[in-house]
């Protein structure tokens, strides 16, 4: 078993490397109020250690998460002490029924830009995709943005969260939501899988899609590409966010003996 200590912060397994951002604050916090510090610096002094980790987090959102969390906890703590435990074990569960551990290291829940999708369908004209499913469809954004993209198909969604499963179901009653594991939904039964993952979950992603998908089927990912393989297009997405494209090639045997 593989020490985590000798790797880089960024290669820990999420969410890890937030929690020792967080412990990380609160034990210099404490340890410098004991050495005699004042308040306010023993404070500043852990929100600049947690701060300092959570900049060799990979990507922008786990630094952001990594970084406010010590200053949320600690405010909360020095600001609401009189709130007794049950409230704190209500927050919790409540938190795990958004967003269950079984999901932490999955993308965690940003919504779809609109327009970002836009142009999808003209780049898939060769293989129009008649079922197409968003693969983690959170509150569904991505849902409505694959139905501006493609009205002529069915559109499919799935979801650990069952609260968030359950709001992108009434939000777009049109869209077959289910509830599950992205990783172990069948995407054999559409042929065009939307992604808005992680860099991380990419290549994890390429892999079932590639093994999975029909022939002609197309994997669709927001922002992030597959590491090592060259997209089939690329889309410029907005605010900065490309969509990039992978086609699944057709079946040779197939097509051979169709031909016969």
């Amino acid at each position: 078993m593989k020490l985590l200590l000798p790797l880089p912060l960024a290669d820990w397994p999420w969410p890890l490397p937030a929690v020792l951002c967080w412990a990380t604050g609160f034990a210099v916090w404490r340890v410098a109020a004991l050495l005699g510090a004042g308040a306010g610096p023993a404070w500043l002094a852990g929100l600049v250690a947690a701060g300092a980790l959570a900049l060799a987090c990979r990507g922008r959102w786990r630094q952001g998460l990594a970084a406010v969390g010590f200053p949320l906890a600690s405010l909360a703590l020095m600001g609401l002490p009189a709130w007794p435990a049950w409230v704190w074990g209500v927050a919790v569960l409540l938190l795990l029924l958004l967003y269950p551990l079984s999901a932490w290291r999955d993308a965690p829940w940003f919504p779809t830009p609109q327009g970002a999708l836009r142009g999808l369908n003209e780049a898939t004209l060769d293989s129009p995709p008649q079922s197409v499913m968003d693969a983690g469809c959170g509150l569904g954004h991505g849902l409505r943005e694959l139905r501006l993209a493609f009205p002529q198909a069915v559109v499919h969604g799935v979801e650990r969260s069952r609260p968030l499963r359950w709001a992108a179901s009434w939000c777009c009653p049109w869209a077959r939501v289910q509830g599950g594991d992205l990783w172990a939904s069948d995407w054999s039964r559409h042929e065009l899988i939307y992604v808005f993952q992680r860099p991380e979950s990419m290549a994890r992603a390429h892999a079932k899609a590639m093994r999975e998908l029909p022939g002609g089927g197309w994997l669709a990912s927001l922002e992030f590409e597959v590491p090592g393989v060259a997209p089939t297009l690329r889309l410029p997405g907005v605010a900065g966010r490309p969509v990039w494209l992978y086609l699944k090639p057709l079946d040779r045997s197939t097509m051979a003996a169709g031909c016969r």
